[in-house]
């Protein structure tokens, strides 16, 4: 059988039930990755640590660090430790049937760990950076599998729009977390709460939310066999090192896969540190209180649910390809602006969380289904694995970069407009792509518009 008629008949037998519970993951770790990652977490954690800091330092490793700059550092050293362990599990699920049970039992872990969270209290930060870190891995690791489920359910031509849902699906589900954490926080005084105790609360339902929402799609969801994979000698693991091994050698044959790995490495770095840092940046550069930033954030949430179905429909015109670059334009002029937002200015906050909002979701939905065009029958999970070491949990080379100018210069404007670097060379990779050539290397099937 061809990779393509192979495409088709996958699609044929999973249908639209299929992909509709596939959709509901990114419902379910968007709590995650909003109310924990991307609002509460970095600014409860720099006050945690402030409480145990001399001289404005905590000790991180062997590092002497400014609480400030806490967050990027444990982000930091999350995908690091993301970058190890993620590839290997790409290749223990391409020779498994069990890709959904891997799926769920990385998310019901990460949950239990960010649950772990509603204990950082006082000064007991390093708890926070374990459970974070955990949690993280966690994250990055169901998301691989997640993710290498997605050309098993859909065809080439299907990718984008069903990406495009899925993270559309995750916005909305994220954002109505948020909303509802939003007024727990805001008004924690209605409720008879102290305000740590309310983000603390907060951090749980995302963990509760995650685990909870996880079940549908391991319930709507069919194991496959593995297909294609190598043959090699031993058990899972043995073999499974083995294919790892065997694919590292044999992706010099797939030259466009390797570009646009290099690229998303470059302007993922910059989205993702955006994206974890802009809390902090609203909180400690522009002094608003937490509230507000919830606030922008969910703003930013809900205007991403119709920016990612938009650059879906925008995709299915002109091209995944095209649509990511213009995007990555916006994200230029979106941390250009950023330097010069005065402090307290609400106005000129909110039009940058709406900017943020417009191409967040799509550059991510389309990335996500561009590459896995490039994916050799087989492989999905493994090359995920490589995509999401780079990805999920935010890259490691833009937090250090955005840590060390905040260190170097005190203040986070200049950190967050040294970003620009990363889209401008990312966008500078994207151009060298050949798409065509690349879905012909892998042997899938050309759609109509690429």
């Amino acid at each position: 059988m061809s990779a393509t008629t192979g495409a088709a008949d996958r699609a044929s037998t999973s249908g639209g039930r299929e992909q509709r519970a596939w959709y509901f993951y990114d419902w379910a770790n968007s709590a995650f990755a909003t109310t924990v990652a991307g609002v509460l977490f970095g600014p409860y954690l720099i006050a945690v640590a402030k409480n145990a800091a001399v001289d404005d330092r905590v000790g991180l490793l062997w590092f002497e660090v400014a609480p400030g700059a806490l967050p990027a550092f444990v982000v930091t050293t999350s995908t690091l430790i993301s970058a190890l362990v993620l590839p290997p599990l790409g290749a223990v699920a391409d020779r498994t049937a069990r890709k959904k049970d891997l799926l769920a039992g990385f998310a019901w872990a990460g949950a239990a760990f960010a649950a772990l969270l509603f204990f950082m209290t006082g000064d007991n930060w390093q708890l926070g950076v374990v459970s974070f870190i955990a949690a993280n891995l966690c994250f990055g690791a169901a998301a691989v599998f997640n993710d290498s489920i997605l050309p098993l359910i859909s065809t080439e031509t299907e990718r984008d729009r069903v990406s495009s849902r899925g993270w559309a699906m995750g916005y909305a589900g994220g954002g109505l977390l948020l909303a509802l954490n939003f007024v727990l926080v805001s008004f924690h005084g209605t409720f008879g709460l102290e305000e740590g105790l309310a983000v603390r609360i907060s951090l749980l339902s995302a963990a509760v939310w995650w685990a909870g929402f996880t079940f549908i799609p391991f319930r709507g969801i069919k194991n496959r066999p593995p297909r294609d994979v190598e043959h090699v000698e031993g058990g899972v693991f043995a073999r499974s090192f083995g294919q790892l091994w065997q694919t590292l050698k044999e992706m010099r044959h797939y030259p466009t896969a390797l570009t646009f790995l290099l690229a998303y490495l470059f302007f993922n770095d910059g989205i993702q540190t955006v994206i974890s840092q802009a809390s902090v940046y609203g909180v400690e550069e522009l002094g608003f209180d937490t509230g507000t930033v919830l606030a922008v954030y969910l703003l930013v949430q809900f205007v991403a649910v119709f920016g990612a179905l938009a650059f879906g429909r925008a995709a299915a015109r002109i091209g995944a390809k095209r649509t990511i670059l213009f995007g990555l334009v916006v994200w230029m002029v979106i941390v250009t602006l950023a330097l010069f937002v005065p402090e307290g200015a609400l106005l000129p906050f909110l039009a940058l969380g709406v900017a943020i909002g417009i191409v967040l979701g799509g550059t991510q939905a389309l990335a996500r289904s561009y590459f896995s065009l490039f994916i050799p029958a087989g492989k999905e999970a493994e090359y995920f694995s490589f995509y999401h070491a780079m990805e999920r949990g935010t890259s490691w080379f833009g937090t250090l970069v955005f840590g060390i100018v905040f260190t170097l210069t005190g203040s986070y404007r200049p950190a967050i407009f040294a970003l620009i670097v990363f889209f401008v060379i990312g966008g500078l990779l994207l151009l060298r792509v050949d798409t065509a050539r690349g879905i012909r290397e892998a042997g899938n099937k050309v759609p109509s518009v690429i």
